[in-house]
This record gives C-alpha cells, sequence and structure tokens, in this order.
C-alpha cells in the first residue's frame, strides 16, 4: 500500500532529489555526500542528484520514477520552495501523481548562502532528513474549487488602466473600470511628446481612453472610489462610492472644460479624457466580480518648501511644470521664455525626491525617505534639455545629477543627443548637492554650486535665470485600500508583488494583481507590459468559470471541536473561521466552521486550539512532530 488514510507511516516510497543549483549549493555542500547519508533511511527508495533539479531533464527525472513506480512521495532538495514549489508540483501532476505528495527541503537559502564546509553538508543532511519523515506522513490532497464570475474591477483610469480593461475585454471578460478624478489618461496627460517614440501623448490618451469608452463589455466609473471590499477570489464584492470630486487640481481641471467649450468625449490638455459627466449627488453601487487590478499610478514628488529654494523664488519650478509651459508655448526663439521672460541659463537638477539617503536628506512629513530610484526622470530631463537646445539654440543648459540612468531601448541616446547639443554636465555626490541662492544684485537671478566630481571636486558656480528640479515617482495614496484589503505594501510604499521574477504581477492575496507604477516606477512602454501581464493572468483566473486554490488550509476535526472560540479570536483573516451551531445526536453546541476559499494557511487558529481539533492540510501536527524527531535524532 502507498499510504494510510490517516498519515500513519506504511510503506511509502520516497524519491529524494537533490539539486547542485549550478554551483550555488554544490560550491558550499557535498551534494554527493548528503546523498549517500539519506540513502539508508527507511523508506527512502531512490536518490538522484543534478546540476539543475529544476530544469527539463531534472523535472524528466523525477516523472521517470513516478511512472516507473519506484517512488510515491517526493522529496526535492533545492533553492527556496518560493521559487520552484510551482515548478515541482506540476512535474508530479503531468506524472500521474498527486501534486500534493511532495516536500520541499532548502538548502540554499538556509544552507549554503550561510554556512560552507562540513557545516552546511551536516545542516543539510538534517533538512533533507527532516523532509524525509514528513514526507512519509503525507496524504493526498484535493485543489479547492470555487465558482469565479467572468468579471473583473480595474482599479484606476491611467494607461495602465485603460491597457488592462481592454485586454480583458478582447478575452471575453466583462469589467469595471474606476477613476477617481474625472479624468481618463492618468499622468500621461501631463506630458507633450513620449520618448523614445515623440508620439503625441493626447493622441495616445485619446485613443485608448476612447477605445475603453465605446466598449460595451466596459463599464466606466470616473469620480467614484471604493469604500467597501469583501470576499476572495471569484467571489468579490466591492462597493463604490460616485461623487464630486473634491479635489482642488480637478476643480481647476473642470474649470478648464467649462471654458474649453468642451463636453463628454473630448481631451482635454493637462486633465485628460472626459468620458462622463460628473455626478451632481453621492450614489453607491455595489459590485460582484472574480478579479481586481491594481492600476493606481503614482504621483509627482511635490519638493519641500524652500527644498532649492522651491516654494520661496518663483524661478525654481519642477521638470512637470516646465513640460506643460513648453507644450502650451510653441514658440521657437532664440531664447526660452517663461511668464514673459526670457531664459539665458537653466540648470536642471536630477534626483529631487529619489534616491534620498538618512543622514544627509531630510525625511517627509510622515518620516519616510524616498530612498528608491525613479527610473524615468533622467531621461525625461535629458529630453528636456535636448528639446530646449533645438527649439532654443541661445539658451545654456546645465545638468546637475548623481548617476544618469537612461536604462530603457534606444534612450541612451538622449544622453548622446544632450551632449552633441552642447548641455554641460556636473556631476555631485549627495553629501554635497548643488546650492541654491537667490543673487539680488546680478543680472541672473539665481545662482548654483556644487563641487563637480567630473572635475575632481572643484566647485563650480553657475549663474541662471531659472532652476528645474528633475522629480521623482511617488506612488499615489490609496492606503484607505490597502487597510480594508490588507494588501502588502514594500519599503517603498508602493504595492509588492509576491515575487519580482516568478508572480511579478500577483498579490498575496489571490486574485488582486498590479498594473504598472502602483508597484514601482516604469515608463509607459513598462507599465502596459505589466497591465497586460495582469489582464492575461486575471483571464487564465477566470475564464473557466471556476478556480482551483492549493489546499493548505485550516481544516477542524467535528470530533474534537467543542467550540471555545478561541481560534476564532486568533484568525488573522475576517471571514475565515466562523462559529456554527450545530446538532450532534440531540446535544446542541457550536462550533468552528472553515471558509474553505478564505482561509490563508496561517495556522494562528492551530497554535491556540485548546483541544488540538484543528490543523492545516499539508502541515499537521503530527508531520511536524515527526520532522522535529527526525532532526533531534540526526
Amino acid at each position: 500500500m502507498s499510504s494510510k488514510p490517516n498519515g500513519e507511516p506504511g510503506e511509502k516510497k520516497v524519491g529524494v532529489y537533490i539539486c547542485h543549483c549550478g554551483g550555488n549549493i554544490s560550491d558550499h555542500v557535498d551534494v554527493q555526500q548528503v546523498a549517500e547519508n539519506v540513502k539508508g533511511i527507511e523508506g527512502v527508495s531512490t536518490v538522484h542528484t543534478n546540476v539543475f533539479m529544476c530544469s527539463d531533464p531534472g523535472q524528466e527525472l523525477i516523472q521517470e520514477d513516478i511512472r516507473n513506480g519506484k517512488v510515491d512521495r517526493v522529496v526535492v532538495a533545492s533553492c527556496a520552495p518560493s521559487l520552484h514549489e510551482t515548478t515541482f508540483r506540476g512535474a508530479i501532476r503531468r506524472a500521474d501523481m498527486n501534486a500534493y505528495l511532495y516536500e520541499h527541503a532548502n538548502i540554499r537559502e538556509q544552507v549554503s548562502w550561510v554556512h560552507d564546509g562540513d557545516m552546511a553538508t551536516a545542516k543539510a543532511t538534517v533538512l533533507v532528513k527532516a523532509a524525509i519523515a514528513k514526507a512519509k506522513r503525507l496524504v493526498p490532497l484535493d485543489p479547492i474549487r470555487v465558482d469565479a464570475h467572468k468579471h473583473a474591477i480595474v482599479i484606476g483610469g491611467g494607461m495602465s488602466g485603460l491597457r488592462a480593461a481592454q485586454d480583458l475585454s478582447q478575452r471575453g471578460i466583462h469589467v469595471v473600470l474606476i477613476e477617481k478624478s474625472p479624468f481618463l489618461g492618468g499622468q500621461v496627460a501631463n506630458l507633450d511628446t513620449l520618448f523614445p517614440t515623440g508620439e503625441n501623448a493626447a493622441d495616445i490618451v485619446t485613443e485608448m481612453a476612447s477605445a475603453v469608452v465605446n466598449d460595451p463589455k466596459i463599464s466606466v466609473y470616473t469620480c467614484s472610489q471604493i469604500i467597501h471590499a469583501e470576499g476572495y477570489v471569484g467571489n468579490f464584492k466591492i462597493t463604490l462610492q460616485r461623487k464630486r470630486p473634491d479635489s482642488p487640481d480637478d476643480f481647476e481641471k473642470l474649470k478648464r472644460l467649462a471654458s474649453s467649450g468642451k463636453d463628454v468625449g473630448n481631451y482635454i490638455p493637462f486633465a485628460g479624457f472626459y468620458s462622463e459627466k460628473v455626478p451632481t449627488a453621492t450614489e453607491e453601487t455595489t459590485i460582484e466580480t472574480g478579479a481586481l487590478i491594481f492600476a493606481s499610478g503614482f504621483q509627482s514628488y511635490i519638493p519641500r518648501q524652500k527644498e532649492y529654494g522651491y516654494g520661496e523664488n518663483d524661478q525654481v519650478i519642477t521638470l512637470p511644470h516646465l513640460i506643460r509651459i513648453m507644450a502650451q508655448d510653441k514658440d521657437e526663439g532664440d531664447l526660452l521664455k517663461i511668464n514673459g521672460k526670457k531664459i539665458r541659463r537653466v540648470a536642471l537638477i536630477h534626483c529631487v525626491g529619489s534616491r534620498q539617503i538618512p543622514g544627509i536628506h531630510a525625511p517627509d512629513e510622515n518620516g519616510h525617505y524616498h530612498e528608491h530610484c525613479s527610473r524615468t526622470c533622467c531621461t525625461a530631463t535629458l529630453q528636456a534639455a535636448s528639446e530646449i537646445r533645438k527649439r532654443h539654440p541661445g539658451t545654456h543648459i546645465f545638468e546637475y545629477f548623481r548617476d544618469i540612468r537612461t536604462y530603457g531601448r534606444g534612450q541612451e541616446a538622449y544622453y548622446d543627443e544632450a551632449s552633441k547639443n552642447n548641455v554641460i554636465f556636473l556631476r555631485f555626490e549627495p553629501e554635497n548637492s548643488p546650492i541654491v541662492e537667490q543673487t539680488p544684485n546680478s543680472s541672473y537671478p539665481m545662482k548654483v554650486s556644487v563641487k563637480d566630481t567630473l572635475t575632481f571636486g572643484e566647485e563650480i558656480e553657475a549663474d541662471v535665470d531659472l532652476v528645474v528640479l528633475s522629480v521623482g515617482m511617488l506612488p499615489n495614496n490609496i492606503s484607505d485600500l490597502t487597510e480594508m484589503m490588507k494588501l502588502p505594501v514594500s519599503a517603498d510604499r508602493f504595492l509588492q508583488e509576491v515575487h519580482p521574477k516568478l508572480r511579478p504581477v500577483e498579490l498575496a492575496k489571490t486574485g488582486v494583481l498590479l498594473a504598472g507604477t502602483c508597484q514601482a516606477p516604469m515608463d509607459i512602454g513598462e507599465s502596459c507590459n505589466a497591465a497586460q501581464a495582469a489582464a492575461a493572468k486575471a483571464c487564465t483566473l477566470l475564464s473557466k468559470g471556476v478556480v482551483e486554490l492549493d489546499p493548505f488550509i485550516a481544516q477542524v476535526d467535528p470530533q474534537r471541536c467543542v467550540g471555545h472560540g478561541e481560534c476564532l479570536t486568533a484568525c488573522l483573516v475576517e471571514g475565515a473561521i466562523t462559529m456554527e451551531t450545530v446538532d450532534i445526536d440531540g446535544v446542541v453546541s457550536q462550533q468552528a466552521r472553515v471558509s474553505q476559499a478564505v482561509c490563508t494557511g496561517c495556522g494562528a487558529c492551530v497554535a491556540v486550539c485548546p483541544e488540538n481539533a484543528i490543523n492545516i492540510n499539508g502541515w499537521t501536527l503530527e508531520q511536524y512532530e515527526e520532522m522535529v524527531d527526525a532532526i533531534v535524532m540526526a
């Protein structure tokens, strides 16, 4: 027999597969010795090593042993299970064995990355022995199947949201697009031309927004935000509130709309696409949906008062402000003009609000530092510099930078072009940032001083007419939603994906996906790529009308549960456990019930149950005890 129903040890045939991981493991762990150390363990039927166990040949080795009847349990010793657990479960499933009769030992992160020599080999052996002990207690499990609405909600009407909505619709998924402001297009509507293609931003926004608004499978709700969310993948219930906007910026845009004489179905420069009239009264709508895609976008950093003179000098502006001025004034005279003033010299300062260092830079009002690189600002600054030089050859430019990071395809050309256009570059260290001062007795209103590392620390002063701050990207404030839905947020306060390579657009909450700059700074191409990936993932989840979830959830033993309710108090996920009244042989009592689709399998309930009436499928107390015994006896 392969196993007993209760998972007690029987005549198990455990196959052990140990990975070299190229040299990541085998450079520190004697893999062959580990294999020798576990060969004689009762129940181990075969042991193999492989340079890359996750490769096709490695997976085929496991599948061949299963098909030949050599093994009915699998232990893989390699890198972190978060990287390749899905890979090996898939390989086992393709060999027609239950995918959950598999255990993983992490001998890379937990061993080779922190130990070496005999200690590493000994620890790897112990971890593999523990995995074998648990594997002998594994029982077949079935995925949890829940019905799923073929419907998705996209949160955010910028380029990522528009792209995701279109892709979902094209795959037969009905979509509700939610935008907080009255306009579609997001931050792209604040641009003039796009790099590196030179396309007109207004044309791109109009084309995409028109396609979404006119799509019968897509419903657009502007001036809307989520006020309540509940449910789980396939069966979310979202309540929206629509009301007149309360943002001063939105009111300014609406004023421009009124003065332009345009109405619904038009693009408003530096506002976006106006798709529907602003509601006159507050209204609420509840929508049932299968998946959520966050495309909540970003906001530009606003410099602190007096940061590089910002807020106290009219001659200090941000790059988005400069872009807007140049877009509205297409004059191509010898000198750039700002508010009617001729600009002979411009200072462009990079990394304002990005790559901040505690102890050197000041935190924001909430005590946060913006330590991330915003990635797109260098190229945007170089593009602006080149455009000024081409349109206004009499205006000279000084560019102050820490590092030039033109990382995208074709973007390095902007640096080359700026250099050919005689833009003067000065490099500074963060502890010696440029100093911006007023010069009231000079023909130039501002002076910028810096220790230039390109000239080995020489102090260089430049008199200028205009200082432009290249500000970084910050995530939009969606703290109400992250708290409401218990979503993970990274140290830089962007939404945190499960894994940057293996699950790059998924949040830890199943059925909630990421698109664009709510996740990290991206350019438009990257944002749209991420949106398409999120849409594809949502379609994969919802297209069958049924979602399969891993079965690693809490399970209550009704013979032991007496209704203490300690599990309900300890549960970290709302709705995962409820107390229900049951009648057993005429005796009425309370018992715990687990909502399979909501439970995350955290195990908090297991720890507090005085009757040991709850276990986690795939991680039972008995399995833990076997692992501990194996470690102690090693």
